[in-house]
């Protein structure tokens, strides 16, 4: 009787950790989602309508953990501005980080910020987003650091 305890509790600790797996994977799964059919849409746009102003955009997803915007402006040839969302490692969820990165100018340090990715959404909320609001995302962030750096007295 004694031995048929250990052998369930050996048996559920087996069956939680095909659970995690089985939720890691499925995060990983809907991130690729998001990232093909939401993200990857909203920087192409974005893109499109850069281009005629002269600003220079570059994405690429990497690692399959993350998805990265760079923004270039006119007669600069260091880059400007990043955006780049992740899925933190052994994610269970959507539960997504957001990185951005900028230069003030041209010989400035890159400045890196990271931050929980949209937080007023929800993880099971973040396949229903539009790529229009991953537009006003990266274009909110991007205003939020260009106006800190144009103000800042240093």
């Amino acid at each position: 009787m004694i031995e048929e305890k250990w052998m369930k509790e050996l048996n559920r600790y087996f069956e939680d950790l095909r659970i995690i797996e089985k939720c890691q994977q499925e995060a990983r799964d809907h991130f690729a989602q998001f990232c093909e059919f939401i993200v990857e849409p909203a920087f192409e746009t974005l893109e499109q309508a850069l281009e005629p102003k002269g600003i220079k955009v570059r994405y690429d997803q990497r690692r399959k953990s993350s998805i990265h915007i760079q923004i270039n402006f006119p007669d600069s040839k260091v880059d400007n501005f990043h955006y780049t969302i992740v899925l933190p490692p052994n994610s269970l969820e959507l539960k997504l980080l957001l990185r951005t990165a900028g230069r003030k100018n041209k010989k400035s340090p890159l400045q890196e910020r990271e931050r929980p990715f949209m937080p007023e959404v929800r993880p099971e909320d973040v396949l229903k987003l539009g790529k229009e609001d991953i537009i006003i995302d990266i274009i909110q962030k991007l205003k939020e650091f260009n106006y800190a750096a144009r103000t800042s007295p240093d």
